[in-house]
């Protein structure tokens, strides 16, 4: 038994390692995948579903609460839609689920601060400190609140440095 001990124990750990790599453990403790058809439906209508794992459970609920100023633009939805996607949202914000991501966004915003903005976290900003500002400006990325422009896998709570591509620079190598 000894002899096999160590050919177990390595068959063991690469299995493990496996699992955890298939399982998208290396993204850095990437969001979890939501599916919430409402909330893609009227959300995504106008702008991408941003995922709530990027802004405190305040954020979301101050936002919602002013719809119909929302960014110059009325985007007002009935009680019952706005109650959901609020409820929604609330319960999958970064201060409310266990994901590495969310919990490292939500530590970067002080206790007293209320961002409207995903792009104005501390968070953001650390992310994206490398991009120069003509990148904001390029036709297909269009503006900070594009995500998908250089996340594949923004719309399903990836963002992983190995799946972005800038547009107009190609695969990330930061």
């Amino acid at each position: 038994m000894r002899k096999y001990l160590p050919k177990l124990i390595t068959l063991v750990v690469a299995s493990g390692v496996s699992g955890w790599l298939f399982a998208g453990g290396h993204e850095g403790g990437g969001l979890p995948a939501l599916d919430n058809n409402l909330w893609r439906q009227e959300c995504g209508s106008c702008h991408s579903a941003f995922h709530p794992g990027l802004l405190p459970e305040r954020s979301w609920r101050k936002l919602m609460g002013g719809l119909e100023r929302h960014f110059g633009e009325n985007a007002g939805l009935d009680p019952a839609s706005r109650k959901t996607i609020t409820e929604f949202l609330a319960a999958n914000a970064a201060d409310r689920i266990d994901a590495r991501r969310a919990r490292k966004v939500a530590a970067s915003i002080p206790p007293g601060q209320t961002p409207l903005r995903i792009s104005e976290t501390a968070w953001f900003e650390r992310k994206h400190n490398e991009l120069g500002a003509a990148v904001w400006k390029r036709k297909d990325v269009a503006s900070r609140a594009n995500c998908g422009a250089c996340h594949a896998g923004a719309e399903h709570g990836r963002y992983s440095e190995h799946e972005i591509a800038v547009p107009g620079q190609g695969r990330w190598r930061g």
